[in-house]
């Protein structure tokens, strides 16, 4: 691996990994204090599970996007960076909503619009890299779960 492949992994780790951060910070005071009051179904993970999810997740997410960025010259790539960079945004975006602004109904918009990011770059990213599309998979799923467990937090507590 060359020295500009190394620092552009790199690069892309620490950007997923910044969204992940801005994202804890909305999420951690409300996790503790505000969370647990909420009513949840019965099939709510436990709250140690997440933290080492979405760390698998980012990371996984970061070398999809580094393979994607070694195929950037690829005419569809640079549509692809931009779902990348988009679904970031709206990662962290989720946590802002549901967490900092305690608004899970409202939250349900932002991660229906990333679920639809994340499939369609997990779709796109295939014509490019098959395994920059199964890299995303997990991810794709998760959201997915992540999806029906904030819709049935809002509708447990909607008043």
């Amino acid at each position: 691996m060359t020295k500009h492949n190394i620092l552009s992994l790199i690069i892309i780790v620490v950007l997923c990994f910044g969204a992940a951060g801005l994202g804890s910070l909305f999420t951690s005071q409300s996790v503790s204090t505000w969370y647990p009051t909420l009513n949840k179904p019965s099939w709510t993970p436990p709250s140690w599970l997440f933290a080492p999810v979405w760390t698998l997740l980012y990371l996984l997410m970061a070398i999809s996007g580094w393979l994607l960025w070694k195929q950037r010259s690829d005419p569809l790539a640079l549509g692809l960076l931009i779902l990348f960079a988009i679904q970031l945004v709206l990662n962290a975006g989720w946590s802002g909503i549901f967490f900092g602004m305690r608004q899970p109904g409202w939250a349900i918009a932002d991660i229906v619009l990333l679920w639809a990011v994340i499939g369609w770059y997990t779709i796109q990213v295939r014509e490019i890299s098959v395994a920059a599309s199964l890299l995303f998979l997990p991810y794709w799923i998760w959201v997915t779960f992540a999806t029906v467990l904030n819709a049935s937090v809002w509708w447990l507590n909607r008043s």
